[in-house]
């Protein structure tokens, strides 16, 4: 009798090594940390706070010019622009 799977797993040696059992013991470790370093240095953290908005400013300026196309796709739409579609409407009329 065969049995057919339809997932695939693969062997252990090419898990990504956040999936591992010793990969959730670092991810465990990593969360202990970072709980400690949170909670013991708390008036660091409150201190840095004020210079991590000014340094959001800038940051976001630059990341999110990218959502209108940045600023070499400018079109006046039904608008003429320049001295010669200007010059071209004067030849028209007569004074």
């Amino acid at each position: 009798m065969s049995q057919h799977h339809d997932h695939f797993e693969p062997p252990a040696d090419q898990r990504p090594f956040l999936k591992t059992p010793a990969g959730w013991v670092l991810i465990g470790f990593l969360a202990i940390g970072a709980f400690y370093l949170v909670t013991e240095h708390t008036a660091h953290l409150f201190g840095f706070l004020p210079f991590a908005f000014l340094l959001a400013c800038p940051l976001m300026h630059l990341f999110m010019h990218g959502g209108h196309g940045g600023h070499g796709g400018h079109q006046d739409h039904g608008k003429s622009a320049g001295p010669a579609s200007d010059s071209a409407s004067t030849k028209d009329v007569q004074p």
